[in-house]
């Protein structure tokens, strides 16, 4: 067994937008630590297979795929044992949401919408961060070196929630405020799982590991960053060594947040909560690494199957009647009506151009664990399911990887008792509504033509001799 680890740094510069609304905003020049993209190699001899975590809202599909073909010629990857997945911090740089020339084909008023009105990748950031994810893949691969490595997981169920909740008027709300007394309950789960692969040199120096984790990385720190996850990554290393690369694949958390809406107090944004989210979950990473038992996990193996799901599209009525407020002046308007019109237009734009989505699954296994990746905002509830239909003892749901295709609800998100605006048809959400089971029964196939490998386990005790002299005396008074 063969591991490497590299990182290398991705922060966006002074000036270049700040992904994660629907809507422009910029960063300021300051940093509050690094965004990085981290990177983790296992090989068994036979198959090798690479987690590629990025501290960024999204990877855009075309970034994946030019980034696995550069290493496929370079380290001789297959492109199904790539994993490239988004950390999903809403400080990090802009590689999404809009792409370059994304919309040229489109009408004056969706280009207008589209590139001056929401918010945009840089095209020079996407090749810098393109370089940067190649550079780190390919250090890792020459940092490959015999390891011992094990895989576990532990709880951490009070840092991250269900932000939908059921409403006495018969909807699902998306946060819906402290205090509301509408609230009946969460429309939805959390997934407490912190699953944990981790390394060791074989001289015992720990070299990094891999955590998935179902959080968004909205607590906002303040300027660039990692969000919470930078705290998680230096909770790991206070123990575990600073040298350590901390590689994190985010779960399935398109409606799970760090804010508790039944909570009366209001301490889920800025440096408190990243600290709060990312030390728990960074020391219950450390507990799981702490326990594991070392050694072998194998096979090594990848796979993934494409799917093309229809998007949605909003219709003529609709279209005109999106038209008519969003020629109007934002500011002047109301800016709930007028932003998902200026979104209806931008997708009445994206289907002509694409009206059916690439959407990639993708299994990687190391040994008894097994990613299961996808590039939606997938609702937590379907990473459960996933959990419970795969055959391996660890299944770790991977979401936003390879790619993005806006949020996935769950049929019930959908239905008339529904709501919240991961349900609204935007051009960031707009898959066919049968998009989440179908994802979920192709990540559960992939995983169910693979073979869970063994977790190692520590030595046997020797056989029963008698019990400890010092121990099995009669009290003395």
């Amino acid at each position: 067994m063969k591991a490497g680890f590299a990182e290398r740094d991705i922060t966006p510069e002074a000036g270049m937008e700040q992904p994660g609304g629907y809507g422009k905003a910029y960063h300021s020049g300051y940093v509050h630590d690094p965004c990085k993209v981290r990177v983790a190699v296992f090989d068994d001899g036979s198959g090798r297979a690479v987690l590629v975590g990025a501290d960024t809202l999204m990877v855009p599909r075309a970034l994946a795929q030019s980034v696995r073909a550069a290493v496929a010629e370079s380290c001789g990857l297959k492109p199904e044992a790539v994993l490239i997945g988004a950390s999903h911090s809403h400080s990090a740089g802009p590689l999404g949401m809009v792409q370059p020339g994304e919309y040229d084909h489109a009408s004056p008023l969706a280009r207008k919408l589209a590139y001056e009105m929401s918010s945009c990748a840089d095209a020079r950031y996407l090749e810098s961060t393109r370089r940067q994810m190649i550079g780190a893949i390919e250090d890792a691969c020459r940092n490959l070196a015999a390891a011992r490595c094990g895989v576990g997981s532990g709880q951490e169920s009070t840092v991250a929630f269900n932000r939908r909740f059921r409403m006495k008027n018969g909807l699902s709300y998306t946060h819906p405020g402290k205090g509301n007394p509408d609230i009946i309950e969460p429309a939805g789960p959390m997934d407490p799982e912190v699953g944990v692969i981790g390394a060791w040199s074989e001289e015992g120096r720990f070299l990094g590991c891999v955590v998935n984790y179902a959080c968004h990385g909205t607590t906002g720190p303040g300027g660039a960053s990692a969000d919470w996850i930078y705290y998680l990554e230096q909770t790991i290393r206070g123990v575990m060594g600073q040298e350590a690369v901390v590689v994190f694949l985010n779960g399935a958390c398109g409606d799970v947040t760090q804010v508790n809406n039944l909570s009366p107090y209001a301490t889920e944004y800025g440096e408190r909560s990243a600290r709060l989210v990312g030390g728990r979950v960074g020391a219950e990473a450390v507990k799981v690494l702490v326990g594991m038992e070392a050694g072998n996990l194998t096979p090594v193996a990848a796979r993934s199957r494409t799917l093309r799901i229809t998007r949605r599209h909003p219709g003529r009525e609709r279209l005109k009647r999106a038209v008519s407020i969003a020629e109007q002046d934002p500011s002047s308007a109301d800016a709930t009506p007028w932003t998902f019109a200026k979104e209806t237009v931008l997708l009445d734009a994206l289907v002509a151009r694409e009206p059916v989505a690439e959407v990639e699954t993708q299994a990687v296994q190391i040994g008894p664990a097994v990613f299961l990746a996808n590039p939606a905002e997938f609702f937590c509830q379907f990473g459960l399911d996933i959990k419970q239909e795969s055959p391996f003892p660890y299944s770790f749901p991977v979401e936003l990887a390879n790619g993005c295709v806006g949020y996935v609800p769950t049929p019930e998100a959908m239905s008339e008792r529904g709501g919240g605006y991961e349900t609204r048809l935007s051009s960031y959400t707009n898959l066919d509504l049968q998009a989440g089971p179908q994802i979920v029964a192709s990540l559960v196939g992939l995983s169910q033509e693979m073979t869970p490998g063994a977790s190692p386990e520590p030595p046997l005790a020797p056989p029963f001799s008698g019990p400890w002299s010092y121990g099995n005396v009669p009290p003395e008074v």
